[in-house]
């Protein structure tokens, strides 16, 4: 009998480990002899202890199970939710950055394998490194981590420049609020991401990458070290990739819990030993990266989603999504949801759809008052703005962002005014200090906001203006996008900092 029981932080945070440990205790009692593996999380976090049991007719899932479950589970009386393909959350996705995680062994290459991994590496080998790049290209694949920026012309700079090491990062400092995505990658399907830093590699022409990951996140750390570790023994990593003669081999690194971290010149200061602040830019990374040296700094999704386009190819990856924003998005919904987790889909989802429908609309029962996408420097979205497509230009059009797809949900007992000085207390407290828009402005904001709370209407203009200054005078996104969590609060929601002035009153 073999069992699967997710050891993934957040399964584990809802009594996972617990539900393991009773499982294996009431076979051990019984003399039953069963095979406990603790996989990935299937991203349904609501259903969280999810555990999945392998039948003659295929796995069946149960959830949430505790640990009193563990007699009727082995009895095979538990009610069952039937194959988590057909879980309606989880059959509406398009999986393919996510295909592996919580179906297979995390630390078993042979289950990656045998569930199409290493056949895009294999494919990669057979090809010389503009091909490589070429491919990356045609996808259409943008950066994960927020900005969206084309990963196949960051990697074709890195490609030509000449130097003598070059570097593969892997921005793994996944710091915004409601976003996980990485962090459950890195713990349930490791291999994706090893494999596809060992792709960018072979086409760039660097030998070496590191993994930056948040101190946050225990349990990432211990997978991927023993990721690499089983990756460096069984030949994926080292002098000589699957037997290539081409080397490429990569460390795992740990962040001090700086925000600013996130931002990649901030990151590879870290990765020097030196304090995590922003760079001026230029010199790129991309000329001019970790320890002087060309470098690519992608986000953790990115390096992930490099093996499929290249198991299944480019036009496949590109035939999904909405305009120039390719592919599938690991959506992260959080907040005040009755189903929250992880929803990989294509570009072009509205909204609303992704709110209402897959997520359940709030957990509270009341209504939706705002959505903000993008992590604390999101803007915060509107019901009326619940039509807009899920797609990078689209978000931009209406004043917002997509960032790293963490979506959280608030609903009508929400003070916007509120949320707004938490934006600007964020900023003011992980600036870096480097540049005055941002270290100061920050401070000023929450100043400002302040006086908005205790009826100073006079203070609006101001806000606006300040914002203005940090929007367009910060050296990083940290200052640069603040604004926009407080410029929507302020514009779609105006009742509320006029209901300040008016209890003052």
């Amino acid at each position: 009998m073999k069992i699967y029981v997710p050891a993934d932080s957040a399964a584990k945070a809802l009594g996972a480990d617990d539900v393991a440990r009773a499982i294996i205790d009431e076979a051990a009692r019984r003399g039953q002899e069963i095979t406990l593996v603790r996989n990935g999380s299937r991203g349904m976090i609501w259903l969280e202890p999810l555990v999945e049991v392998e039948t003659a007719s295929g796995r069946t899932a149960f959830g949430p199970v505790t640990p009193k479950d563990a007699a009727a589970l082995l009895d095979g009386t538990l009610a069952g939710l039937g194959p988590v393909e057909s879980i309606p959350f989880f059959a509406r996705q398009n999986r393919l950055t996510f295909a592996r995680c919580g179906l297979i062994d995390p630390l078993s290459l042979a289950d990656y394998e045998a569930h199409g991994g290493l056949s895009g590496l294999r494919r990669a080998l057979a090809m010389d490194s503009a091909g490589i790049v070429q491919e990356v290209t045609n996808s259409g694949l943008r950066g994960r981590g927020g900005a969206g920026f084309p990963t196949g012309i960051k990697w074709d700079t890195v490609r030509k420049a000449q130097a003598d090491r070059k570097y593969i990062v892997c921005n793994a400092d996944e710091g915004d609020s409601g976003t996980f995505a990485d962090r459950m990658i890195m713990e349930g399907d490791p291999f994706t991401l090893i494999e596809g830093m060992v792709i960018a590699g072979l086409g760039t022409g660097a030998t070496k990458g590191f993994v930056y990951i948040r101190s946050e996140y225990p349990d990432a750390i211990s997978v991927m070290q023993q990721a690499v570790s089983v990756a460096r023994d069984q030949g994926l990593l080292g002098a000589s990739v699957l037997g290539s003669g081409k080397a490429f081999d990569l460390e795992v690194r740990v962040g001090a819990g700086a925000y600013v971290c996130g931002e990649e010149t901030s990151l590879l200061n870290s990765l020097e030993g030196k304090r995590g602040i922003v760079r001026a830019k230029p010199p790129l990374p991309a000329l001019e990266g970790l320890f002087g040296k060309p470098t690519v700094v992608n986000n953790v999704l990115s390096l992930a989603t490099i093996p499929v386009i290249f198991e299944r190819g480019a036009a496949h990856y590109a035939g999904f999504g909405l305009g120039r924003s390719k592919g599938t998005m690991p959506i992260q919904i959080a907040g005040n949801v009755k189903r929250g987790g992880l929803f990989e889909t294509a570009f072009g989802i509205p909204l609303g759809e992704l709110v209402n429908d897959i997520a359940g609309g709030t957990a509270t029962g009341r209504p939706v008052k705002a959505v903000q996408v993008g992590g604390p420097l999101g803007a915060y979205m509107p019901v009326s703005k619940f039509d807009t497509p899920f797609g990078y230009e689209e978000f931009d059009g209406q004043g917002g962002l997509i960032g790293h797809a963490g979506i959280v949900v608030f609903d009508d007992m929400t003070d916007m005014l509120g949320m707004a000085r938490f934006a600007m207390e964020f900023c003011a407290v992980e600036s870096c200090g480097k540049c005055t828009p941002c270290r100061i402005g920050a401070v000023r904001g929450v100043e400002t906001i302040d006086r908005i709370g205790r009826g100073d209407a006079a203070a609006i203009p101001v806000l606006t203006d300040l914002c203005e200054t940090m929007k367009d005078g910060s050296l990083c996104a940290l200052g640069g996008f603040t604004p926009f969590p407080v410029m929507s609060a302020l514009t779609h929601f105006p009742d509320d900092f006029a209901r300040h002035k008016e209890a003052a009153e």
